[in-house]
């Protein structure tokens, strides 16, 4: 059986190398980035026009869905349709909302959705090891299911599409809650004298270690922002938690809470600077 022929929308942080690890498995590749130099990079397997691409499965790891929408419409999605696209797989953080939507559009043109945001960050994109939590009929988890593996350590089909949206934005609920407790515990220890490295070292020995706290302690200490996941990024993301909160009556406290911490890092210009910056929001001595 030959491999999937395979697209991927995107080459930031996350779409490179989840290009890359496709490419090395195998499966035949095409992408496609709004700035030519980046998808250049990867000689011919670039295209100039999304409507020019090939593929049965196509990847979008952009920003969102607008972003999508923007690039593919409906001429683009007529165009993979005559030519054999059969699954347009969202790797992107986005709203249940959202993914209705697309999944209707989608399917004018006999094509399915799969929802399929990430967790890992640049770091697990780079290492081949990200967690997809996946929304998408029986039949097209099992389709795309080969591609998602050869990037993702992780790969979780929990139900109908929009489902493995909704465990993303549970995932950054947990994800935004615990920066901000990092970066207040860091905030308390610097006023009341003790060093942000013994501070860590403690938190890492107990019950207090977490993901979250080994990738952002040395950024709070430092106060160097260099990006990973930006602050914008992760206002966005708890906004489509809340709205999702409001739509089933769920308090939400925490997540409501550090939404608008993190509304208070991008008004102050911290909304392109890794996420951790909500740290200059907490310590703000004024």
């Amino acid at each position: 059986m030959s491999a999937i022929s395979t697209a991927v929308l995107g080459l930031g942080p996350m779409g490179a190398p989840i290009a890359a690890h496709l490419a090395e498995a195998g499966f035949p590749l095409q992408v496609w980035n709004r700035t030519r130099a980046k998808a250049a990079e990867f000689g011919e397997r670039a295209v100039v026009h999304p409507g020019e691409i090939r593929a049965e499965v196509v990847l979008s790891a952009l920003p969102d869905v607008p972003e999508f929408d923007e690039v593919a419409a409906d001429p683009v999605l007529h165009a993979w349709s005559r030519h054999g696209t059969r699954h347009v797989v969202v790797l992107s953080t986005t709203s249940p909302e959202r993914i209705r939507g697309l999944v209707e559009r989608v399917g004018r043109f006999g094509m399915e959705v799969v929802d399929a945001p990430m967790s890992g960050g640049d770091a697990g994109a780079r290492a081949g090891a990200l967690s997809l939590m996946v929304g998408a009929s029986s039949e097209a988890h099992a389709a795309v299911e080969p591609v998602l593996r050869s990037f993702a350590a992780l790969v979780e089909h929990l139900g109908a599409p929009g489902a493995g949206t909704v465990a993303k934005l549970c995932n950054q609920v947990v994800v935004a809650s615990t920066l901000v407790g990092v970066a207040e515990a860091f905030d308390l220890a610097d006023r009341a004298g003790i060093s942000g490295a013994r501070l860590a070292r403690i938190l890492r020995a107990g019950l207090a270690a977490s993901a979250v706290l080994d990738a952002k302690a040395k950024k709070i200490q430092n106060r160097e922002y260099e990006l990973g996941g930006s602050a914008r990024n992760q206002l966005k993301d708890l906004r489509y938690a809340i709205a999702l909160a409001d739509e089933l009556g769920a308090r939400l406290a925490l997540g409501r809470q550090a939404g608008a911490l993190f509304t208070e890092a991008v008004d102050l210009g911290f909304g392109d600077a890794d996420h951790s910056a909500v740290y200059e929001v907490l310590s703000d001595r004024s």
